[in-house]
């Protein structure tokens, strides 16, 4: 089980989340075969560096992917890989149930997470699942509505005060010497889990364009791993083109794409609708840099009113999903895209977990004694 920095090339032999030189790690690439099986899991076996608790599982992943109407007016073949249908609701939960199944096997009682939002349901939701305690910790903005659902599970969830920035690198100084696994956004084992993303796609599709919303970058390289994964065993022929969607209201890993640069700088004040999506400091963000030029992928930006335009469009296909899950289809516009390309809009959270931001929500009124005129959309 033998875990590499994407930077710098040091290799651990034991447990770590990152490295001395301050990036994350991953593991090794996996070969394999597929199996026979029902579930992700059970399909792609040797691709997992933990054994995977099925009894344990919620039914993550094997997510629907759904032909959209979307794509017709861009003359391309457009698909929806709908993450809204997980367990919690968001793509976190299969890296979630990974990193739990390490966990657990490890002996720890108590796991943790740093998140506001779709990851902290997730991380509260599989500690009450697998009989482990979960620490939460949130920023002072939370809101309400989001703590509700995060404690519904049973966590403890603590509200902390201050640079929210410093809390993801502290919750790993304190996990290591309160013995506490924090499952943060680019743990080794939530990488791996977003991988079979990528087996599901190249299973039914083999995408030519892969459009991933991303905030601290963790999803993007879980989907590049799983893709180059395929590849190294031979069982596809060539890589998709990856494309990192950022809000331009937070986008410090494309700015810094754009500008030639070898590394990301903080987003100085970040300020879009896309909330889940909203990371100033990704702490994948180098790893995800040195991915796009390594394989000379691709990164767009988009405004609020695109998003917003987005969301639109996919409630006509008949999918509400949350700002960020959007940003796939709002880069569309952005990408001069070969004609009948195949190509597929990471969906990756539900949009009732923003209901307070949703742009709809009003409701005519009507006296019972003129319900007919009103059903005929007449005054």
């Amino acid at each position: 089980m033998k875990l590499r920095c994407p930077i710098c090339g040091r290799t651990y032999d034991e447990p770590a989340q990152r490295c001395s030189c301050g990036e994350p790690v991953e593991f090794d690439l996996f070969k394999g075969e597929p199996y026979l099986g029902k579930t992700v899991w059970e399909r792609f076996w040797d691709f997992w560096p933990v054994e995977p608790l099925l009894e344990l599982s919620l039914g993550e992943g094997d997510t629907p992917l759904i032909k959209s109407k979307i794509g017709r007016e861009l003359g391309i073949r457009l698909y929806l890989k709908n993450e809204t249908v997980n367990p919690t609701w968001s793509f976190k939960d299969r890296g979630t149930f990974l990193a739990m199944s390490y966990a657990l096997k490890a002996g720890y009682k108590t796991v943790g997470t740093v998140s506001t939002g779709n990851m902290a349901a997730s991380v509260s939701a599989y500690a009450s699942r697998f009989g482990l305690n979960a620490k939460i910790l949130v920023s002072e903005s939370a809101s309400e509505e989001k703590l509700k659902a995060i404690s519904a599970y049973g966590a403890d969830v603590i509200r902390v005060l201050g640079d929210y920035g410093r809390l993801y690198f502290e919750s790993l100084r304190l996990g290591e010497k309160l013995g506490i696994y924090f499952i943060n956004s680019d743990n080794p084992f939530r990488i791996e889990g977003y991988k079979g993303i990528a087996f599901e796609m190249a299973e039914e599709l083999s995408p030519d364009y892969v459009l991933i919303p991303s905030s601290s970058g963790g999803l993007f390289r879980g989907i590049a791993k799983g893709f180059i994964e395929l590849r190294e065993s031979r069982l596809i022929e060539e890589l998709p083109t990856l494309v990192t969607v950022q809000a331009e209201g937070c986008s410090p890993i494309c700015k810094a794409f754009e500008e030639g640069k070898p590394r990301i700088e903080r987003f100085e004040k970040p300020d879009t609708i896309a909330k889940a999506i909203t990371n100033p400091y990704p702490p994948s963000g180098n790893a995800v840099l040195k991915l796009l030029r390594d394989f000379n992928w691709l990164c767009v930006t988009v405004s609020d009113g695109e998003i917003v335009e987005a969301q639109r469009k996919l409630a006509e296909d008949g999918l509400f999903v949350q700002p960020a899950s959007a940003t796939g289809i709002a880069a569309l516009g952005k990408l001069n895209l070969p004609e009948s390309s195949k190509v597929v809009s990471i969906l990756t959270g539900s949009g009732l977990k923003t209901l307070r931001n949703s742009q709809s929500g009003s409701a005519a009124e009507c006296p019972l004694e003129k319900l007919e005129n009103c059903v005929r959309g007449q005054n």
